[in-house]
Formats: C-alpha cells, structure tokens, sequence
C-alpha cells in the first residue's frame, strides 16, 4: 500500500459509521448500516487491503495475532451479535416473523438501538486503526530460542503455571494474579497438544491429553459458556496449521454444537448450583435436562441469543440515562482503574473493585441497587459514559493499540510468534480477547505486562532464552 494512500484507506473504516450517522432518523436504515459495517470492516483488515498483513508466518500460522483473534472475537462479540436483539425488536421470534405490522414496532427502543450499533461500528473501526498503525512486522528478536525446546518448555510452564495460579488464589491480597496464571497454564497446555500431535511424542501426547481434559471439565463445571468455547476454539486454532481438514470438519461443527446446547445446559446447570448441588451433580442434572429439552423441542436459544449473546439491551440503558440524567464520567474511571491496579496486600481498606463498578450500574438503573446480579459495563459501554462519542473513538483506539505494541513487545522478548503471541499474549493477556470494565482490564493488563517481563527474566536466567549476538 503505498503512503499516499494510507489516509484514504483508514478514513474508509469510518464511512459505515458517517453514513449511518447521516441516517440516523431512520432507525432501521441507520442499524443496517452500522451493523453491516463491522462485516466490511473485518473484510477490509483480514483482506490486507487496509494494511499488508505480516508475512513472516502464513495465514494460518498467526491466528493468534491481534488483528485476527482480538479483533474477531472482541469485535465480533461487541458489534455483530447484537442482530438477534434487533430482530427481536422487529417482531422476530426463532426466526419467524410474529408481529407484522410495522406502526406496533418500539420506535424508542428502535432509536436508542441504532444508536448503539453506531457507537459499535465507530468502535470498530477505531479498535483496528490501532492494531494497524502498531502492525509492524516482522519483529527483530532480542531472543531466541531452540526450536527442539519449544514443545517440552510448553509442557513445563502448563504444569507449573497451574499450581502458582492456586497459590495466589489461596493468598489474601494476591487472588487478582490467579486468573492469568490459570489461562496460561491452559494456552500453554492446549499449544503443547497441538505441539506434541504432529512430533509423535507419545507422553507428550498423554500429558497434554490430560491437562486439556482436566481443563475442559473445570470449564463445564464453571457455570460460564466462554470457558467451554473458548478451550474448542483454541484447540481448533492451534491445530488449525497442521491439520485444517481435520478443523474444518469436526472443530467447526463442534462450535456450533456448542452454541446451540450451551444455553440451554448453562442455564440448568445454574438452576441446580443454585439449588445446593455440587459441580458434579449439577453438571450431570443439567446434562439430563439440556437433552431431555431438546428431545421435547423446548430451548433457551432465543432469549439467549437475544438478551446474552450480546449486551446492547444494557447499553441502550446507559445511553438512554447518559448525559440527560448521569453526567459523563470523564477521567474518573481511569482515577478508579489506578486504585484498582494497587494489589490489596499492600492496601487492605482498598475500595472493593466491584463495588466502584457497580455505583455506575446502579446510577444508570440497569439495575435496582441491592440487587443479586452483577450487570458490569462492557468495555465500550465504559468508553461511551466517559465521553461519549470522542470517548469511544480514543479508548477503542488504544485498546487496539496497547493489545499489538504488547504483542509485539512479546514477540521480541520471547524470541518470535510462538512463545511470544501464542502463549504469552495469549495466556497473560486473554482479557483482551473479550474487554471488560475499565478497571479490571487495566488492573489485569498492567499486572500481566509485569508477569511477563518476570517469566522473561527467568527464562533468560536458566538460559532457555539465549540473547542474540548478531
């Protein structure tokens, strides 16, 4: 792409957004056209028409970089999902249309969702324009390592990450450090599996079978779809290079499976928790009734698809009640995403997180305060109650940013793709993959960055890592 170039092209991620902004009295244009944007947005990206995508690894061999996996799942799950939500709207149900008169439709309700998708798309557009300005490959390696060590260092950091992640679990103050340390223990299994696989190693093979497994079942005793999605998907990617008939043909269906029985399973499996059963009991009873409702042709598909598959239901809710009721928040999720980051070790009176999260849900009235549920704030709902427009475009833009600087930062510290964005980026900095509030993504983000120099340092000690001398 040539330089003269570079402007046209980035401004064209933005024409969904204008237009659908220019036709903003008509509601239902004005969504179709933010919603059909986001489409356009990941062809333009994964095309190489925006940006030339990296040529050091082929397509397949770098899935886990930001501009595919962040931008995809994050992206995807943020802007394209919100289709059922709008089809309900119109008077769909399971796909069938049960209100056919157009004067009964919620004109309100229409409005506030096309004014959402419009801050989606904007978001969109704004998240890609970071990770392609940052999008500088290849990367100079200050490290590298021998490519015969790759498979069994795997195997190691899975074991072991796993047990550090119950320490600092069962540590007062330290819990926060928990869940990345979980996730990299998991990334560093599953890559090990996809590792050993195609080298034969045998117990290599055995171990990592085990591992996954025993990884797979915590996530379907957790209560949560994403852990049990998330475990498929990852394996499937990390096959993917060796085997992509293999992939095509079981781990896609599997996916699919997954989102049609998973809702129903989820919510039985809550259902029986709830009731006092054990992880065990209330996995196999809602084994029994996810199957049993199928057979009978009763599921939660809709409702789940519509109200939990994304979360624009609550954003109309903020936008609704920001600015008219609640003023923006400005700097001030940021002041609270710097408490946030202090460990509680080293501040026990520390303002609980969650409940400096929860002030702003129950302001906006998404919820009663005193309620049960937790109902957090997307990342992008975070970004809107800052600043609204101007906030939305700013955060997406360095979240995009930050997510392939620390990419690239692994690649060079880890000596390249594999170490550096498939298991480090991947294991410490899952949190991207999907965003959360402000404070806990910062407060994660900015821990894991430390973590990772700190595993770096290690393995440069035990000279796993060999600086280069050229």
């Amino acid at each position: 792409m040539g330089k003269g170039s570079a402007v046209e092209r980035y401004l064209t991620l933005y024409l969904p957004w204008g237009l659908s902004l220019l036709f903003h009295s008509d509601s239902v244009l004005s969504y179709w056209i933010a919603w059909l944007g986001s489409p356009l947005i990941f062809y333009l990206t994964l095309s190489g028409w925006l940006k030339p995508l990296p040529k050091d690894h082929t397509i397949a061999g770098q899935l886990m970089r930001p501009i595919f996996l962040v931008q995809i799942i994050f992206a995807g799950y943020m802007a394209v999902s919100s289709i059922f939500y709008f089809l309900n709207l119109l008077g769909y149900d399971n796909f069938n249309k049960i209100n056919s008169s157009y004067f009964t439709l919620d004109r309100d309700r229409l409005a506030l969702t096309a004014t959402c998708q419009r801050y989606y798309v904007l978001g969109h557009a704004a998240l890609v324009t970071g990770i392609s300005v940052f999008m500088k490959y290849p990367v100079k390696h200050k490290y590298i390592i021998e490519k015969e060590k790759i498979a069994n260092l795997l195997l190691v950091v899975a074991f072991l990450a796993l047990p550090i992640s119950v320490i600092f679990l069962s540590v007062p103050g330290l819990s926060q450090f928990s869940n990345q340390f979980s996730s990299l223990s998991f990334i560093a299994g599953t890559l090990a599996l996809a590792f050993a696989i195609p080298l034969r190693k045998i117990w290599n093979t055995v171990f990592c079978v085990f591992l996954y497994l025993s990884n797979f079942y915590q996530a379907v005793i957790s209560g949560f779809k994403e852990p049990i999605i998330i475990s498929v998907l990852v394996l499937g990617i990390f096959l993917f290079p060796s085997y992509k008939k293999l992939v095509f043909v079981i781990f896609i269906p599997a996916l699919l499976l997954l989102f049609i029985f998973l809702p129903a399973y989820n919510q039985a499996f809550r259902a029986n928790a709830r009731a006092g059963d054990t992880g065990d009991d209330a996995y196999r009873s809602a084994l029994d009734a996810t199957i049993e409702s199928e057979q009978a042709g009763e599921n939660s598909n809709w409702v789940f698809l519509v109200y939990r598959l994304s979360e624009i239901d609550m954003f109309t809710v903020y936008v609704q009640s920001t600015p008219e009721y609640v003023d923006f928040y400005g700097f001030q999720l940021l002041k609270q995403s710097a408490i946030a980051i202090i460990p509680r070790i080293f501040w026990p009176s520390k303002p609980v997180t969650e409940d400096l999260i929860m002030e702003r849900v129950y302001d906006a009235g998404v919820i009663r305060r005193g309620s049960s549920v937790s109902a957090k704030p997307a990342f992008v709902v975070d970004a809107y109650l800052s600043g609204g427009t101007i906030g939305v475009f700013i955060s997406l833009f360095l979240y995009g940013a930050i997510a392939q600087l620390i990419s690239l930062k692994a690649e060079k510290l880890f000596g390249g793709y594999t170490l550096g964005t498939a298991l480090i980026f991947s294991g410490l900095f899952q949190i991207f993959w999907r965003g959360l509030s402000f404070e806990f993504l910062i407060n994660s983000v900015f821990w894991s960055y430390v973590s990772m120099l700190i595993i770096q340092k290690i393995l440069v000690a035990t000279l796993i890592l060999k600086e280069k001398t050229d």
